[in-house]
């Protein structure tokens, strides 16, 4: 199976002190849903903000495509959807994605089709000419998904996409995950909820800075006993089920 990230004995430390995460090492299959499920300050965040090339490395190494993480010849391969949302409310929602579609260089005889199909992704057609600052929380993600799905990405990086979302537009969301993947894109996506785990092809469960489980849901219950991913959670970390 190809590889999207190869990740050796990485430690990378916070604030001169804090080890966010302690000598990881894994691989990460391309062309499928990856999950990254672990609780609040686990090291979801600081694990794919290395791999986007966003921080320094204290020791070890990241390759995104056989490429080190952060080389500018993976700028066009990969888009990253942070927590913050990444729009400017003073612009439409058409305005602040033509804008991103300039800024990585997305032909400009392509732009308006580029736009429209991303509107039509995230189900965002009728607010197109809408202010992102009149728009509800749920729906500014949605604008900033679409941004992250700009020039059809090899690797999408998507921190917490559905947090804060209704469980329609959550199913919805993961339907088009799934639909990415099947068209052979790579996605890494974070999230504290276990129940979306069970969504995903391939897991990493992440505790204290540390990978506690790598494999697909299917197996991980399997190995641990369990019905779900939750209580395999649990029970690798010891607690009571």
């Amino acid at each position: 199976m190809e590889t999207a990230v190869k990740i050796k004995n990485l430690t990378i430390v916070l604030g001169g002190r804090f080890k966010a995460l302690k000598n990881v090492s894994i691989d990460l299959p391309a062309g499928k849903m990856v999950g990254v499920i672990g609780p609040s300050g686990a090291g979801k965040t600081t694990l794919i903000r290395g791999i986007v090339g966003r921080l320094h490395i204290n020791s070890g190494t990241i390759a995104v495509f056989n490429q080190p993480a952060g080389s500018p010849q993976l700028r066009q391969q990969m888009s990253y959807m942070t927590q913050e949302l990444s729009v400017y409310p003073d612009l439409t929602v058409t305005e602040n994605l033509r804008y991103f579609a300039i800024m990585t260089r997305q032909p400009r005889k392509q732009i308006k089709a580029t736009v429209l199909k991303v509107l039509e992704a995230v189900d965002m057609t009728d607010k197109a000419s809408n202010l992102v600052s009149s728009l509800s929380g749920g729906e500014k993600q949605r604008v900033s998904l679409a941004i992250a799905l700009i020039g059809s990405p090899k690797l999408l990086v998507l921190d917490e996409p559905t947090v804060g979302l209704d469980p329609v537009l959550r199913e919805n969301l993961w339907e088009l995950f799934a639909h990415l993947a099947d068209q052979g894109h790579s996605l890494i996506i974070t999230s504290h909820s276990m129940d979306e785990a069970e969504r995903c092809d391939d897991l990493v469960l992440i505790r204290n800075g540390r990978i506690i489980a790598h494999s697909s849901p299917l197996e991980l219950r399997q190995r641990t006993g369990t019905q779900t991913v939750e209580q395999s959670f649990l029970k690798l970390v010891g607690a009571k089920i």
